[in-house]
Order: C-alpha cells, then structure tokens, then sequence
C-alpha cells in the first residue's frame, strides 16, 4: 500500500501523482502545475540580458549618444566657447606659454589636453572638442531622422505593393528598384549636390533636413523590399482570409492584422538603417555633398582634418574613432536583437 502512494513516472516520462489507488498519475500539466506561458517580446528580452556582449555595446552607445547631448554644457561651462565661433587672433594659455591660436603662417595649435581648446582648434580658430561633440548630435540626428523617414515610407511602401498588388506595384516597385540600381553613396552624392544649392523649396540648401531626406529616400527600398516580401506571404495566410471573410477594409486588414506581424522585422531594421544612415551622412559631408559649413559633423571633421594628418593627426582620428564605434556599437546591438527575436535560435532560457 506504502508504493501506490509514491510518486511514479507518469505519461511522457513526467513524474505524476497518484490520486487513488489504480488511477493513472498525472503529469505537472495536467496537475495545473506547469511554468507560465512566456509570449515572443517577453523572451527575446530575457535573450537580450543575457547576451553581454550586446549589453555593453548598448551601454557604450547610450555613452557617446550623452556625451554628445551634453554638448552644450560643455561649450558653455568648460570651453566658454560656441561651435561657430572664429578665433584666429586670440591667445591661449598652454604650459604657461601664451600661444597663439592660430599662427602667423596659419597653422592651428594643437591638442592642449585642457578645458580650452582640449583637442585643438581649426584654420578659424575654432575649438575642435566643442565642434566633434555638435558634430556627433548633428550626425546622430541626421541619422535618427532618416531612419524614421525609412521605416515610416518603407513599410508604407512595402504593405501597399504586397497587399494590393496590381496598380500600386506597378507604379510603386519600379520607383524602388530604379533607386536600388544605384550606389547608395553615387545617388547621394548627386542628390545632396543638386540640393545644397538650391534646396526644397521653402527649405535651404544647408538645412539638416536636406541630408535627411536624401538618406531617407535613398534607403527607403532597402527596406520596402523585404516588407513587400513579407507582406506576401502573410495575405495567403488564413487570418488574412479569415478577416476578408468577416468584411474587413483592406486598410483594416493591413493595420491591425499584416502590421503586428511585421513587428519584429521592422525592429531588426531599425539599428541597421541608424547605422547605415549615420555612415552615409558621414560619407555625404566628407564629399562635401551632406552637412554644410558653418555646420559640423563628424564627416567634415574628417575631411577638415585630412590637411594637418602628418603633423596633427588628432584632429581626424578622434572623429573618425567616435564615428567608427558609434557605427560598431549600432550594429552589435542590432545583431544581438536579431538573435533574440529569431524564434529557431538555440539559445535556451530558463523560465
């Protein structure tokens, strides 16, 4: 009598519990006692705190994205200068040395390692630290606002082309692979230099807008492609049918059915347009086609201090340093949310 109470393995090989003598035991489903149901989000966050690696290059990012922001505390409590401001005749301070800023012979002075001119100062006088860090906003939001023209345009293109097909596809997928054939960097370049004379109407050639748009028109197929693909596949699926059965609008339809599914595609997408976006900004005002004078960024930057590389190599390496781990942080974090929104990865989380 003392064995038929004991616990046994019951079907699947699942320890059971007797509940009287001769009855089958029950496994920990049907006891009521299973783990709770952990939804998609849910995991791949419990993914993501597991992947260190991912988590210290967001941390790194979140590092430079403040830095940056704090710009102007900086130039207004450190360096008691704005970004803009020429100061060719002016003296500094360096080792008790009154040195000019910028020499006779027109050569800048270098890095002072100190709260003026940290960094050094350009042709004009200029203070290099104070300009990288309102070069890094401008480039991080030139490309924070192309990203969101992609992913806004894209999926918009992207859900009319798959869903309705015909007409839409017609006119709208040939827009998207005459713009595909091209380098991204040759389209930019024309665009941004037919721009930055002119400008958009109301909007001048030297707005940050300009470049915005440019990245964002430039990239918009890179995503509308794979949402189209997408798009088609879930139309044939039986909720689709289902909703058209019920009488849904095809708006409808798109929004509240096709839309929720391509969430976690959008979100993978998302680190790698900022990246890219932030990259070709860089491209565009190194070639003088994206952000123009007096504005910084760290593209013109770079192309400002290639004409003192052998004797002050500073001046293009720390920008180009800020923008190559600003750009490798983005694309760790985006390969870490990849992994974890992949429902066939292997990685296993403890519930």
């Amino acid at each position: 009598m003392a064995d038929d109470l004991l616990p046994h393995q019951g079907a699947g090989g699942a320890e059971g519990i007797i509940v009287a003598p001769g009855e089958r035991a029950a496994d920990q489903w049907e006891a009521g006692r299973h783990p709770p149901a952990i939804g998609p989000w849910r995991l791949a966050a419990r993914r993501l705190r597991r992947d260190k690696v991912t988590l210290a290059f967001f941390g790194l990012f979140l590092v430079l994205v403040v830095v940056c922001l704090l710009a102007p505390v900086y130039a207004n409590h450190i360096a008691g200068i704005s970004p803009n401001a020429n100061n060719i005749t002016g003296t500094i301070d360096v080792g008790g040395v009154q040195t000019s800023v910028v020499s006779p012979d027109g050569v800048p002075v270098g890095p002072t390692w100190g709260s003026h001119y940290l960094l050094g100062a350009d042709e004009n006088g200029r203070d290099l630290a104070v300009r990288l860090l309102y070069g890094g906003r401008t480039s991080l939001l030139i490309g924070a606002v192309a990203t969101a023209i992609i992913i806004v345009f894209g999926t918009l293109v992207g859900l009319l082309t798959g869903y309705f097909r015909g007409i839409a596809d017609m006119i709208l997928r040939p827009v998207m692979e005459l713009i595909w054939s091209f380098p991204v960097v040759i389209l930019g370049v024309a665009l941004g230099t037919a721009l930055a004379f002119g400008g958009i109407g109301p909007i001048k050639g030297n707005s940050l807008f300009i470049p915005s748009l440019i990245i964002g028109v430039v990239y918009i197929p890179y995503l509308g492609k794979p949402i189209r693909a997408e798009v088609l596949r879930l139309r044939s699926q039986d909720f689709v049918e289902a909703a058209k059965v019920q009488g849904m609008a095809p708006w409808r339809i798109m929004i509240s059915e096709i839309l929720p599914n391509l969430t976690s595609t959008i979100t993978v997408f998302v680190p790698m347009m900022l990246a890219y976006s932030i990259l070709l900004e860089s491209y565009l005002s190194f070639l003088g086609a994206g952000v123009q004078a007096p504005n910084a960024s760290w593209g013109t930057l770079i192309s400002d201090g290639l004409t003192y590389i052998q004797t002050t190599p500073t001046f293009s390496l720390i920008p180009g340093a800020m923008l190559v781990l600003t750009v490798l942080s983005i694309n760790v974090v985006g390969d870490g949310v990849r992994d974890a929104l992949d429902p066939r990865a292997q990685v296993r989380v403890r519930t």
